[in-house]
C-alpha cells in the first residue's frame, strides 16, 4: 500500500506578490553561478570520443585544474542570449525548443478560433458528468507511458493548453491540469524502462546493457505512478468539493477567463461536422508527433513543421480566412511568448557554468565524497549527488554522459552493481526535474498553467519527499539483496 501525504487543511492563501517570478529566479541563479566562477576552482576531465554515444565522455581519474574563466557582467547579460544559441558558432542551444513552443501556441490559437476545442470540451463535460475524476489516472498513465518509453518531456508543453481547460470545466483547477501532465510524465522518467535519453544512454555510458536492472525499474515505475495518482486525485477531489481549498483559488476567476471564456461556446452548443473533423485532425497531430519522436528520430524542427502544417490545414478547413488565420496564429504564439523566453533564460545558467569551467569541478568534488563508502551509503549518496547535479545540468542525456563514466567505475570499488548506479541516476534526476527551476519543462509548464513557482513547490513537496524516500529504500534493499 502506498502512503500518500496529507495536505494542510487551511484555506488561507499566502500573500500575493511576495515571491519573485520565474524570470527573476532564473536571472538570480545566472548571477549566482557567475559569482561561483570567481570562487570555485576551474577544472576539467580529459575527454575521449565515444562512438556508441556519439559524444565525448570524461575519463575517470583525469581531472586537473585549468585556467579559471570567471564570468563578468557582460557574460551574465549574454547568458540568456547564449541560452538560445551560441553567439560565436551560431550553434543552437534552446532556440529550437522556444520556436517549437511558439508554433504550438500558434497552432492552438488557430484550432481554438474554430470553436472546436471549447465546444468539444463543453460537450465532453456534459457526457462525463459524475465520472470526471477517472480522467486523472487514465491521462497520468498515458503520460507515464511516454516518460518511461521515450522520455516525454518538452513534448508535454503542447498539452497544457488543451488539458487545463478540461480540468477547470470539470470543477478542478489549473494546478490539477499541470500536475497531471508534469507528474504523469515525470514518474515515467523516474521509472524509466527503455527511455533512450535516460536509461539507455546512462547504461551505455556505464558500459552495461540497458536491460540490466529492469525489474527494479518497473517496481519503481509502478509505485511512483500509484503514489502520484493518489496524490493528485486527493487534491483534485478536495478542490472540486470546496474551491477555496485550491492553492490557486485567488486566481480562479482570472484562470477561468484565460482558459475558458476567451472562445467560450454558446450554451448547449453542439459540435458541427466540420468541428468534429477538426478535432480528429487535432488529436491525430499529437499521435503523429509521438510516432515521429519515438520511432522516426524526430526532434524540435520536425515537430514544429508538423504543427505548422496542421495549423494551415485546420485553418483552411475552418474557413477562417487569411487575416483571421494569421491573427489567430500570432495571438496563440503571443500567449506562449513568455514560456519561450523563460526556456532560453533557464539554459543560460548551464552556459555560465560551462564557460566558467566549474561543471567538472562539482563532479570531481562529489567523486571525492563518495569514494570508500559502504554499499548502502554509496548508492544513497550517489542518488543525492545525481539529484544535485541534475539541478546544475538539467539534461538527462547530458548528465548521463557527464557523470556515468565517472560514477560507474566507482560503484565497482564500492561493490555496487553498475545497473543500480544507473537506476540511482535515473530516479534522482527524475525527481529533481519535477521542481528544478533550471529545467525548461518545469518553468515552461508552470508558465503556461499560470502557476507561481512557490505554489508548485508548496503543492508538490510532500510527494517529492515520499518518492525520494521510497526510491532510496528500494535502492538500499536491492543492494542488500
Amino acid at each position: 500500500m502506498v502512503m500518500v501525504p496529507q495536505y494542510g487543511t487551511s484555506s488561507k492563501q499566502p500573500p500575493q506578490g511576495w515571491f519573485p517570478t520565474a524570470y527573476t529566479i532564473l536571472f538570480v541563479l545566472v548571477i549566482a553561478m557567475a559569482a561561483l566562477t570567481w570562487i570555485v576552482p576551474a577544472g576539467e576531465y580529459q575527454r575521449v570520443p565515444n562512438s556508441v554515444l556519439g559524444k565525448d565522455v570524461p575519463v575517470p581519474g583525469t581531472y586537473a585544474p585549468v585556467e579559471s574563466a570567471p564570468q563578468g557582467l557582460l557574460d551574465v547579460l549574454m547568458a540568456p542570449i547564449a541560452g538560445f544559441y551560441d553567439p560565436s558558432s551560431y550553434t543552437a542551444n534552446a532556440i529550437d525548443v522556444s520556436l517549437f513552443v511558439l508554433i504550438v501556441g500558434g497552432f492552438l490559437g488557430v484550432v481554438t478560433a474554430t470553436g472546436a476545442i471549447n465546444t468539444g470540451v463543453a460537450q465532453a463535460m456534459r457526457k462525463l458528468e459524475g465520472h470526471e475524476k477517472w480522467m486523472i489516472p487514465i491521462m497520468m498513465a498515458l503520460f507515464a507511458a511516454g516518460g518511461t518509453t521515450y522520455g516525454m518531456a518538452e513534448e508535454t508543453l503542447a498539452f497544457y493548453v488543451l488539458l487545463i481547460p478540461i480540468m477547470i470545466a470539470a470543477g478542478y483547477d489549473a494546478l490539477t491540469g499541470v500536475a497531471i501532465i508534469m507528474l504523469g510524465a515525470g514518474v515515467g522518467v523516474i521509472g524509466s524502462t527503455i527511455n533512450p535519453f535516460s536509461t539507455a544512454i546512462a547504461s551505455n555510458a556505464a558500459g552495461i546493457a540497458f536491460t540490466q536492472g529492469m525489474t527494479l525499474r518497473f517496481v519503481i515505475l509502478g509505485l511512483s505512478w500509484l503514489a502520484a495518482v493518489a496524490f493528485v486525485m486527493r487534491y483534485a477531489e478536495r478542490v472540486r468539493r470546496d474551491p477555496s481549498q485550491s492553492l490557486v483559488a485567488h486566481m480562479k476567476e482570472a484562470n477561468e477567463a484565460h482558459f475558458l471564456q476567451k472562445y467560450a461556446p454558446a450554451e448547449g452548443a453542439r459540435l458541427t461536422a466540420m468541428q468534429i473533423v477538426i478535432l480528429i485532425l487535432f488529436a491525430a497531430t499529437f499521435v503523429v508527433m509521438v510516432w515521429g519522436v519515438s520511432s522516426q528520430g524526430w526532434w524540435m524542427a520536425e515537430m514544429s513543421a508538423l504543427f505548422l502544417a496542421a495549423a494551415i490545414v485546420i485553418g483552411t478547413l475552418g474557413w477562417l480566412g487569411e487575416k483571421a488565420f494569421t491573427n489567430a496564429f500570432v495571438e496563440g504564439a503571443r500567449d506562449l511568448l513568455g514560456v519561450a523566453l523563460v526556456i532560453g533564460l533557464a539554459r543560460g545558467i548551464v552556459i555560465i557554468m560551462d564557460q566558467g569551467r566549474i561543471t567538472d569541478t562539482f563532479l570531481h568534488t562529489f567523486e571525492g565524497w563518495i569514494t570508500g563508502m559502504s554499499q548502502v551509503a554509496f548508492v544513497n549518496a550517489l542518488f543525492g549527488i545525481e539529484a544535485v547535479m541534475s539541478f546544475l545540468v538539467p539534461s538527462t542525456s547530458g548528465l548521463a554522459v557527464l557523470s556515468m563514466p565517472i560514477m560507474a567505475p566507482l560503484s565497482d570499488f564500492a561493490g555496487v552493481s553498475r545497473d543500480l548506479a544507473v537506476t540511482a541516476f535515473q530516479t534522482a534526476i527524475g525527481i529533481t526535474n519535477l521542481v528544478a527551476p533550471t529545467y525548461a519543462v518545469v518553468v515552461g509548464g508552470l508558465a503556461i498553467g499560470r502557476i507561481p513557482y512557490n505554489t508548485w513547490l508548496r503543492f508538490v513537496w510532500p510527494l517529492l519527499a515520499l518518492l525520494s524516500l521510497m526510491s532510496m529504500a528500494l535502492l538500499s534493499a536491492a543492494v542488500m539483496l
